[in-house]
């Protein structure tokens, strides 16, 4: 083999060196199949299919992220899947029909939205026990939570409210109308504001987390495609305070919001009916459920477009990522 072969080897392979491998995985619900799908992030390919119970749709890490908890709604309970074998370990009670939750940041305890009765329960993870239920808007859903862990913020689609609500007390202490069909509440990553997406209002409302004042109401208008169409559900905001991306549903796209002016830069154009999304643990990706493809987007943010289409099970609902 000449010097000059050998030189361009050596090069290529100081170049893939270079690059670091991306360990994460990702998860998504699939709210018809009953299943969680298993994502390898470096090969983007499907490495797993977990059995859960019946209607899959919410899903969050344990603190550590040992552990992913699954809201089966149509089962009424939480399942507990241990990621180091990808079987379900055990069961949370949840309350009837759980569709959303979000986990203290103490690890402790799990805020879950019961749409059917109107309530949050509040869940002792450890001692796998209800010891609260907070009685909240008609048809609860999206679920929030400050950084500190004093303030929730539970959605209520029908009463179209976002609450908040003291952690140590149980009460409310504040309710924000909103536009129609609030699905989404998202704190910043320094916990000023409360992002709410509105379904069918077609609208996200940035509050300011202390006053509880609307700063902006942030609409969408996407050349071709028709306003009753853009139905923004999922919202996810980068650490840095830069980004904020929003599931526009229907519409089949992603808004990019500006955190600071609070104004739409593009959209990315992904799979049909767009639910929920996730960015990647180094938020260089977004990975989106488009629920009525049945696939996963995978977007590449620095090239601003979609980069792999994942086929998953029917009805992608709700997604996460991990290291």
């Amino acid at each position: 083999m000449n010097s000059a072969r050998v030189t361009g080897i050596a090069a290529l392979a100081a170049v893939f060196l270079a690059v670091p491998a991306r360990a994460e995985t990702i998860y998504v619900s699939n709210e018809r199949d009953n299943t969680v799908s298993v994502i390898d992030g470096g090969t983007l390919e499907l490495i797993d299919t977990i059995k859960v119970g019946r209607r899959p749709r919410g899903i969050t890490f344990s603190k550590d992220r040992s552990v992913l908890y699954v809201c089966a709604g149509d089962s009424d309970r939480i399942d507990i899947i241990d990621l180091s074998t990808n079987r379900v370990i055990g069961r949370l009670p949840s309350g009837p029909d759980p569709e959303l939750f979000v986990l203290h940041p103490d690890g402790g305890t799990l805020y879950i939205a019961n749409e059917d009765d109107n309530l949050v329960t509040v869940v002792d993870v450890v001692g796998k026990r209800v010891v609260a239920e907070i009685e909240v808007g008609v048809e609860p859903e999206g679920m929030g939570i400050s950084p500190d862990g004093r303030i929730l913020v539970n959605t209520s689609e029908t009463t179209n409210m976002a609450h908040f609500i003291d952690t140590v007390t149980h009460e409310i202490v504040d309710n924000v109308l909103v536009d129609s069909r609030p699905r989404v509440a998202q704190f910043n990553n320094d916990g000023s504001k409360v992002w709410v997406s509105s379904e069918i209002g077609g609208t996200v409302a940035v509050i300011d987390a202390d006053s509880r004042a609307i700063l902006r109401t942030i609409e969408f208008e996407i050349q071709g495609v028709p306003r009753e169409a853009v139905q923004p559900v999922g919202i996810a905001l980068t650490s840095d305070g830069t980004k904020a991306y929003v599931a526009l549903g229907p519409a089949n796209r992603v808004a990019e919001i500006n955190q600071q002016t609070l104004e739409v830069e593009r959209y990315h154009l992904v799979g049909q009916r767009v639910w929920n999304l996730a960015l990647s643990p180094d938020e260089s990706r977004l990975y989106t459920t488009n629920g009525v493809s049945s696939d996963m987007s995978v977007v590449d943010l620095d090239e601003g477009r979609v980069v792999r289409t994942i086929g998953v099970g029917r009805l992608p609902w709700g997604v996460v990522s991990r290291p």
